[in-house]
Protein backbone atom coordinates (compact mmCIF):
# COMPACT_ATOMS: atom_id res chain seq x y z
CA UNK A 1 0.00 0.00 0.00
CA UNK A 2 1.33 3.77 -0.87
CA UNK A 3 2.29 5.64 2.13
CA UNK A 4 0.55 8.95 0.77
CA UNK A 5 -2.87 9.15 0.16
CA UNK A 6 -4.10 9.20 -3.82
CA UNK A 7 -4.52 12.52 -5.38
CA UNK A 8 -8.72 13.46 -5.88
CA UNK A 9 -10.42 11.53 -8.93
CA UNK A 10 -6.90 9.46 -9.35
CA UNK A 11 -9.01 6.54 -9.70
CA UNK A 12 -10.62 7.74 -12.90
CA UNK A 13 -7.56 7.31 -14.70
CA UNK A 14 -6.02 4.16 -12.60
CA UNK A 15 -6.22 0.79 -13.80
CA UNK A 16 -8.96 -0.31 -12.01
CA UNK A 17 -11.11 2.25 -14.54
CA UNK A 18 -9.37 1.38 -17.54
CA UNK A 19 -10.10 -2.20 -17.13
CA UNK A 20 -13.65 -1.58 -16.09
CA UNK A 21 -14.13 0.93 -19.41
CA UNK A 22 -12.42 -1.95 -21.68
CA UNK A 23 -15.03 -4.42 -20.18
CA UNK A 24 -17.62 -1.98 -20.51
CA UNK A 25 -16.76 -1.14 -24.53
CA UNK A 26 -16.36 -5.41 -24.77
CA UNK A 27 -20.11 -5.78 -23.84
CA UNK A 28 -21.34 -3.39 -25.77
CA UNK A 29 -19.54 -4.39 -28.86
CA UNK A 30 -21.02 -8.37 -27.66
CA UNK A 31 -24.46 -7.09 -26.84
CA UNK A 32 -26.02 -7.31 -30.04
CA UNK A 33 -24.65 -10.58 -30.96
CA UNK A 34 -25.61 -12.09 -27.63
CA UNK A 35 -29.71 -10.56 -28.61
CA UNK A 36 -29.18 -11.94 -32.25
CA UNK A 37 -28.71 -15.54 -30.63
CA UNK A 38 -32.05 -15.16 -28.16
CA UNK A 39 -29.40 -15.25 -25.07
CA UNK A 40 -29.16 -13.07 -22.34
CA UNK A 41 -26.07 -11.49 -20.43
CA UNK A 42 -23.94 -14.20 -19.45
CA UNK A 43 -25.36 -16.92 -20.84
CA UNK A 44 -23.40 -17.42 -23.74
CA UNK A 45 -20.10 -18.18 -22.34
CA UNK A 46 -22.69 -20.78 -20.36
CA UNK A 47 -23.18 -22.58 -23.80
CA UNK A 48 -19.61 -23.07 -24.52
CA UNK A 49 -18.17 -24.25 -21.23
CA UNK A 50 -20.85 -27.44 -21.91
CA UNK A 51 -19.84 -27.25 -25.38
CA UNK A 52 -16.38 -28.11 -24.60
CA UNK A 53 -16.78 -30.27 -20.60
CA UNK A 54 -19.82 -32.08 -22.07
CA UNK A 55 -22.29 -32.38 -19.31
CA UNK A 56 -21.95 -30.47 -16.11
CA UNK A 57 -23.10 -29.99 -13.03
CA UNK A 58 -24.39 -26.10 -11.97
CA UNK A 59 -21.54 -26.36 -9.03
CA UNK A 60 -18.80 -27.27 -11.76
CA UNK A 61 -20.04 -24.48 -13.77
CA UNK A 62 -20.21 -21.89 -11.20
CA UNK A 63 -17.04 -22.72 -9.82
CA UNK A 64 -15.28 -22.71 -13.42
CA UNK A 65 -16.79 -18.86 -13.89
CA UNK A 66 -15.82 -17.65 -9.95
CA UNK A 67 -19.29 -16.71 -9.52
CA UNK A 68 -22.52 -17.50 -7.73
CA UNK A 69 -24.00 -21.05 -8.14
CA UNK A 70 -27.59 -19.19 -7.33
CA UNK A 71 -26.97 -16.85 -10.54
CA UNK A 72 -26.12 -20.22 -12.78
CA UNK A 73 -29.03 -21.56 -11.48
CA UNK A 74 -31.20 -18.68 -12.70
CA UNK A 75 -29.35 -18.69 -15.81
CA UNK A 76 -29.29 -22.46 -16.61
CA UNK A 77 -33.20 -22.53 -15.69
CA UNK A 78 -33.93 -19.65 -17.94
CA UNK A 79 -31.58 -21.83 -20.65
CA UNK A 80 -33.68 -24.87 -20.38
CA UNK A 81 -36.81 -23.04 -21.11
CA UNK A 82 -35.39 -21.55 -24.24
CA UNK A 83 -34.26 -24.92 -25.61
CA UNK A 84 -30.69 -24.26 -25.55
CA UNK A 85 -29.86 -27.24 -22.70
CA UNK A 86 -31.50 -30.31 -21.16
CA UNK A 87 -31.18 -31.47 -17.58
CA UNK A 88 -31.27 -34.68 -16.16
CA UNK A 89 -30.33 -36.10 -12.48
CA UNK A 90 -26.73 -35.61 -11.08
CA UNK A 91 -24.30 -37.48 -9.37
CA UNK A 92 -26.87 -36.93 -6.37
CA UNK A 93 -30.18 -35.93 -5.39
CA UNK A 94 -29.36 -32.69 -5.23
CA UNK A 95 -27.70 -32.22 -8.01
CA UNK A 96 -28.78 -32.35 -12.24
CA UNK A 97 -26.30 -32.86 -15.25
CA UNK A 98 -27.10 -30.24 -17.96
CA UNK A 99 -26.12 -30.82 -21.56
CA UNK A 100 -26.41 -29.10 -25.00
CA UNK A 101 -29.03 -29.27 -27.29
CA UNK A 102 -28.58 -28.70 -30.86
CA UNK A 103 -29.47 -25.59 -30.37
CA UNK A 104 -27.64 -24.75 -27.55
CA UNK A 105 -24.39 -25.98 -29.88
CA UNK A 106 -25.08 -24.19 -32.56
CA UNK A 107 -25.05 -21.14 -29.89
CA UNK A 108 -22.15 -21.69 -28.63
CA UNK A 109 -20.42 -22.65 -31.68
CA UNK A 110 -21.98 -18.96 -33.23
CA UNK A 111 -20.45 -17.61 -30.02
CA UNK A 112 -17.01 -18.96 -30.40
CA UNK A 113 -16.92 -17.10 -34.13
CA UNK A 114 -18.11 -14.06 -32.75
CA UNK A 115 -15.29 -13.76 -29.86
CA UNK A 116 -12.71 -14.92 -32.00
CA UNK A 117 -14.23 -11.28 -34.38
CA UNK A 118 -14.12 -9.33 -31.47
CA UNK A 119 -10.84 -10.46 -30.24
CA UNK A 120 -8.97 -9.43 -33.19
CA UNK A 121 -11.23 -5.82 -33.68
CA UNK A 122 -9.65 -5.45 -29.83
CA UNK A 123 -6.37 -6.57 -30.56
CA UNK A 124 -5.66 -4.55 -33.71
CA UNK A 125 -2.34 -3.71 -33.84
CA UNK A 126 -0.91 -5.60 -30.95
CA UNK A 127 1.83 -7.55 -32.00
CA UNK A 128 1.76 -11.77 -31.59
CA UNK A 129 4.07 -11.07 -28.27
CA UNK A 130 2.15 -8.27 -27.45
CA UNK A 131 -0.93 -10.17 -27.55
CA UNK A 132 0.81 -13.24 -25.35
CA UNK A 133 2.07 -10.45 -22.92
CA UNK A 134 -1.63 -8.66 -22.47
CA UNK A 135 -2.94 -12.18 -21.35
CA UNK A 136 -0.17 -13.13 -19.45
CA UNK A 137 -0.81 -9.28 -17.59
CA UNK A 138 -4.18 -10.00 -17.31
CA UNK A 139 -3.99 -12.99 -15.64
CA UNK A 140 -1.28 -12.37 -13.26
CA UNK A 141 -3.42 -9.60 -11.79
CA UNK A 142 -6.39 -11.62 -11.50
CA UNK A 143 -4.38 -14.53 -9.38
CA UNK A 144 -3.01 -11.03 -7.26
CA UNK A 145 -6.94 -10.16 -6.43
CA UNK A 146 -8.17 -13.76 -5.64
CA UNK A 147 -5.07 -14.46 -3.39
CA UNK A 148 -5.43 -10.78 -1.84
CA UNK A 149 -8.99 -11.49 -1.23
CA UNK A 150 -8.65 -15.74 -0.02
CA UNK A 151 -4.20 -16.22 0.20
CA UNK A 152 -5.44 -18.99 -2.67
CA UNK A 153 -4.34 -17.39 -5.37
CA UNK A 154 -7.46 -18.14 -7.23
CA UNK A 155 -5.69 -21.06 -8.96
CA UNK A 156 -4.28 -20.64 -12.44
CA UNK A 157 -3.74 -17.43 -13.44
Amino acid sequence: MPDCPPEPGSSLEDFHMRLMRAFHAQRTYLKPHVDELGLGPGQPKMLVYLAVHGPSSQREVADFFECDPGAVSRMFDSLERAGFVTSAPGRDRRTKALALTERGRAAADAWDAVCAEEQEVMLTGFTPEERATFADLLGRARANLWSAIDGSGGGEA
